[in-house]
């Protein structure tokens, strides 16, 4: 099963100094079709304003990562982390027990351009934690880069959750495969560009769910950065 949802029929909301997307239920969106998908359970596109951002606030057993594009997030903590999360970084948060954190935009003429993700935990009141690492463009060029797994594997961050997030850029004749288990879901967010996916074409912004499929085929990329999520179902 392939369903495309398009980029305009995601929730949306304007507070003035934050504009979102939301692909789920999230907030004033609420949607029962789309409470998530598998344990993915929340991606927000996020836009801050300048000088602008999300005072302190908390969360309890969630992982958490954000993926920024433009800009630069200016992150601090209760576990006593103070990080600036610039574009092609890649931030974990496992919220476990409790975490106070907030999320500013420093820069004083710049938006900061992130991807806010929720995936569902498979253990419950860890302690909570916290984890960065700058994946290279180079390594997205043209392929599937791993950016977080339940073990760290390959570079990546390591996650409390039954699932792996791949992040690749392609464009012009670029390809790359990867296997599914059928018996799972699978997750595409197209963050740029336009891609085909089995087939199927996607602009920025558009989402692919997956279900009862064993081969992920992605080509025909133009300027196209996307995220692939492997999910429990």
């Amino acid at each position: 099963m392939l369903f495309i949802r398009k980029s305009q029929d995601r929730g949306y909301a304007d507070h003035g100094w934050l504009k979102s997307f939301h692909s789920f239920s999230f907030a004033g969106y609420h949607d029962p079709q789309f409470m998530g998908w598998g344990n993915l359970r929340v991606i927000n596109e996020d836009r801050v304003d300048p000088g602008m951002g999300f005072g302190k606030h908390g969360h309890r057993n969630m992982e958490i990562i954000s993926y920024v594009l433009s800009g630069e997030l200016a992150h601090e903590d209760s576990m006593g982390n103070i990080k600036g999360i610039p574009p092609g970084d890649v931030q974990r948060m496992s919220a476990g027990t409790g975490v106070m954190h907030s999320e500013f935009n420093h820069a004083k003429d710049q938006t900061t351009h992130f991807l806010q993700i929720w995936i569902e935990p498979n253990q419950f009141e860890i302690a909570p934690s916290y984890e960065q690492k700058t994946i290279p463009a180079s390594n997205k060029e043209g392929k599937l880069c791993l950016v977080a797994s339940p073990n760290g594997e390959a570079g990546s961050v390591s996650i409390s959750a039954d699932a792996k997030m791949y992040a690749g850029l392609f464009d012009g004749e670029q390809s790359a495969n990867l296997k599914l288990d059928p018996s799972r879901k699978a997750y595409i967010h197209l963050i740029r560009g336009s891609l085909h996916i089995n087939g199927q074409e996607l602009n920025s912004g558009d989402a692919l769910l997956i279900q009862d499929e064993s081969q992920l085929q992605i080509s025909n990329g133009k300027n196209a950065e996307v995220l692939v999520f492997d999910l429990s179902a």
